[in-house]
Parts: C-alpha cells; sequence; structure tokens
C-alpha cells in the first residue's frame, strides 16, 4: 500500500475543511487515513497495522470485512439490493423472527430502520401511541441520537446541540457509582438513584409517563455500569406507573457484554429495546422490538426506504450465525474479564487511572488527577502513543476522561496482552 494511492490525512482534512459541515470533528492530533480492515485490525495508507479497541464505536462486532458476513452480503448485493419494504422480500421477516428468538422475554414484533438514532425514535413513538402519552424520562449523561428528539433526550451536554429541545422531558440522576450524583455509596444508598425515578414521576410529571429510556451501560458517559438491582427497582417503578420501560441497546448490545443483549445481565426484559450498530457489522441497519400488545397499537402507516433492505438484513442474519456458532458472547465475557484485571492491575501502579469498570468487552477506565478531578488531557496523550504503537482505542465520559475498549468480540488473549503492556509502557514512559 503505497501513499501516492491515497489522498493522505492532510489532503482528507483539507477537502473536509472545505465540503464537511463544521459539526463533524476527527480523533487524534496526527490522525492516520484508515484504508483497510481485516477482523480485529485495520490498516492505514502508510500500510501501518492497528489493533482496533473501539470497533467503530460498536459496530464491529465481528470484525472488520469478515469473510463469512462479506460473502453472504456479496452474494445479496449481485441478487437484489432494495426495492423497499412495502414489497414482499424474504430477508427482513427471517431476520425479524430471529431477533423474536434472540431477544429477551416476550419481545416479538420489530420495525426495521437505518440508524440508532431512528430506533430510539421509533421505540419512543410506539411508547406514546401505546400509553397516549409522550412525557419522557431520560437519564442523566446519557446519549440517544441525533435527531431533535434523541438530541433533546440525550443528557450529555456537548451533544445537546440543538437551541431548542423537546420539552415534557425529565432527567433522572445517571446510576455512576465512583461519582455518584447523589453523593451516596454503593453499599448503602439503597438505590437512591433508582428510587429519583419515582420522585420524578410523582413531582415533574402526569403521573404516568409514557417513557423511560436508558442504555443499560452508558457509553458516552465513559462505560458507567449500573449497580446490582438497579433495573429490576427501575422497571418495578414502571410498572407501577403505567410507563414503558425501552432499553437502548445501540452499543451495548449483539454480545458485546456477554450476554446478546446487555439488560439481560440483570434478568430484566424491556417493554421495548432499540438497536442498530453491530446488527449490520458495518452495513447500515436498527430496529425497535416489542411484544405483540404493545407492538399491535402501531396501526397507522409507517415504513423506512431503506428499513431492512435484503443486504442490511442479509448483514444482520450472518452476524447473529456468527455470533452463536463462533461463540463470541463467551469470548466477550473471558476477554473482557482479563481485561479489567489487567486493567485494576495497572491502576494499583499508575494513580492516572482512578477506576475501571465494564460488563463484557464494554470496559472503561477513568483518568484522574491525584485530587479525583478528570484527566482528559492526560488521556489524550496517552491515547496518541497507543496510535503511535499500533493501537486505537476509544476515549468517551462526560469530561472526556475515559479510556474506552470496546473491541471486535473476536480479539485474542494475546490482543489483550498487547494492549495492556503498551498502556503500560506509555503510563511509565508519561510518569502516570
Amino acid at each position: 500500500m503505497s501513499e501516492h494511492h491515497y489522498l493522505g490525512p492532510q489532503g482528507i482534512i483539507a477537502k473536509k475543511k472545505k465540503y464537511i459541515m463544521p459539526c463533524l470533528a476527527h480523533f487524534y492530533r496526527n490522525p492516520r487515513q484508515i484504508v483497510k480492515g481485516s477482523m480485529q485490525y485495520l490498516y492505514d495508507s502508510e500500510g501501518q497495522r492497528y489493533l482496533d479497541c473501539y470497533a467503530g464505536v460498536s459496530v464491529m462486532n465481528c470484525g472488520h470485512c469478515n469473510p463469512e458476513i462479506t460473502q453472504k452480503v456479496t452474494e445479496q448485493v449481485t441478487t437484489l439490493q432494495h426495492v423497499c419494504n412495502i414489497y414482499l422480500t424474504e430477508n427482513f421477516v427471517n431476520l425479524a423472527e430471529k431477533l423474536a428468538e434472540v431477544t429477551p422475554g416476550d419481545l416479538q414484533k420489530s420495525f426495521f430502520c437505518s440508524t440508532g438514532s431512528e430506533a430510539t425514535e421509533g421505540a419512543l413513538l410506539l411508547a406514546e401511541i401505546y400509553t397516549g402519552n409522550s412525557e419522557i424520562i431520560a437519564l442523566r449523561q446519557g446519549l440517544h441520537g441525533r435527531t431533535k428528539l434523541g438530541m433533546s433526550i440525550t443528557g450529555l451536554q456537548m451533544w445537546r446541540t440543538d437551541p431548542n429541545p423537546v420539552g415534557g422531558i425529565h432527567f433522572a440522576p445517571n446510576p455512576y457509582c465512583y461519582r455518584c450524583p447523589l453523593n451516596k455509596k454503593p453499599d448503602t444508598c439503597d438505590l437512591a438513584c433508582a428510587n429519583a425515578i419515582e420522585d420524578l414521576i410523582k413531582t415533574a410529571t402526569s403521573g404516568h409517563p409514557g417513557a423511560f429510556i436508558a442504555e443499560p451501560i452508558q457509553a458516552n458517559a465513559g462505560c458507567v455500569v449500573p449497580p446490582k438491582g438497579y433495573f429490576n427497582r427501575v422497571q418495578e417503578i414502571c410498572h407501577h406507573y403505567g410507563t414503558l420501560l425501552i432499553t437502548d441497546e445501540v452499543q451495548t448490545g449483539f454480545g458485546r457484554t456477554g450476554k446478546m443483549f446487555a439488560i439481560e445481565n440483570w434478568g430484566v426484559t424491556p417493554d421495548i429495546m432499540a438497536m442498530a450498530k453491530a446488527l449490520g457489522n458495518g452495513a447500515p441497519i436498527s430496529a425497535f422490538i416489542a411484544p405483540a400488545k404493545i407492538a399491535d397499537t402501531y396501526t397507522r402507516p409507517g415504513a423506512s426506504t431503506l428499513g431492512g433492505n435484503p443486504v442490511s438484513s442479509t448483514a444482520g442474519l450472518a452476524v447473529l450465525d456468527y455470533i452463536e456458532e463462533h461463540h463470541l458472547m463467551e469470548n466477550a465475557y473471558a476477554r473482557g474479564k482479563q481485561l479489567r484485571a489487567g486493567l485494576r492491575e495497572l491502576a494499583r501502579k499508575h494513580p492516572i487511572i482512578g477506576d475501571v469498570r465494564g460488563l463484557g468487552l464494554m470496559d472503561g477506565a477513568e483518568f484522574v488527577h491525584a485530587d479525583g478531578s478528570p484527566a482528559p488531557e492526560e488521556l489524550d496523550n496517552v491515547l496518541e502513543a497507543l496510535l503511535d504503537r499500533g493501537f486505537i482505542v476509544g476515549k468517551n465520559g462526560a469530561a472526556r476522561n475515559v479510556l474506552a475498549f470496546q473491541p471486535p468480540l473476536i480479539i485474542t488473549e494475546e490482543n489483550i496482552n498487547e494492549v495492556l503492556n503498551a498502556l503500560d509502557d506509555v503510563l511509565t514512559a508519561q510518569k502516570l
């Protein structure tokens, strides 16, 4: 791969500046042009190989250009690409059937679209249709999309771009034990963050809001994992007030946490579930799914031009087959356990790491100063050094100070050791 075939990073940045809206930033002070992917690896225009520890933000769960999936998609591309789902094709109903099988409880009927934003928007619409109420409770520091409503239910200031957010939305404290918004301790809090939802319903709503929406693990908040029992309590509260529980599994779904869907880690079945990203392994597809009694209230015309098109549906079917046949949930569980153990070992050695948390292969290491305040600049320096060493790792958190690991679920034990060793070397070199 010689450089002259490609625009190169500076050429892309120049065109981006001229032709792309400035809201779209890019990672890294010294960015690379990515030109090729192969399972857990990416390659740049200079031929440098990188271990991908972010999977395109939880998309490439089955790996880049996975041959088994790509072959099926290629066959479909050369046969039938699109007719719109108001005509009869087979793949999307087969995928809907499969989703009914792999989702928890009585979730059964799906609506297909193309992006996570559409899926969360559609889930909230369905909740409003079913309950007759448009009030929504969301979590602080949650992120649910780029549409008007998706932005309005997002509880992270940097993503709330809309100068006039939708009304009728209330935010509950998020279950962030490391920085508890209620200044409680996990062993004595009695799930005060969950109980705060009931207070909100009683004081700030009509008394029966239509929906409560949350990510089972808050991704952009910094891989925030709720305490045990949190979602069980939330579900009790929702059911008591006739409010539908919606889980946004856009980043957490399809094996990432060691279960097919993250909410299953707590034995809870939501009333509606939204999903996207990893379902297509790079193909644009999303869906929201509900039990028949809820789904069957959505009777007025609704379609999505490219939703569940033959190619994306083929990808979805291939992804579900691959996750099961290659035991990706089991690998995600084992490799996540290995990764968190290694990160905790590093935290004992390097004081910059204040907290390590996660489930399966959705893990965060929070960078903090000695006084516990966020350390985003130090994290950026570490990310640059890791890139130079051939490792792409993500960052998130309200203060952008959380090192985020969301790699392809095919990552190996050796790969995890490689990135842990590189991180140790970088932290040591930077005296962190």
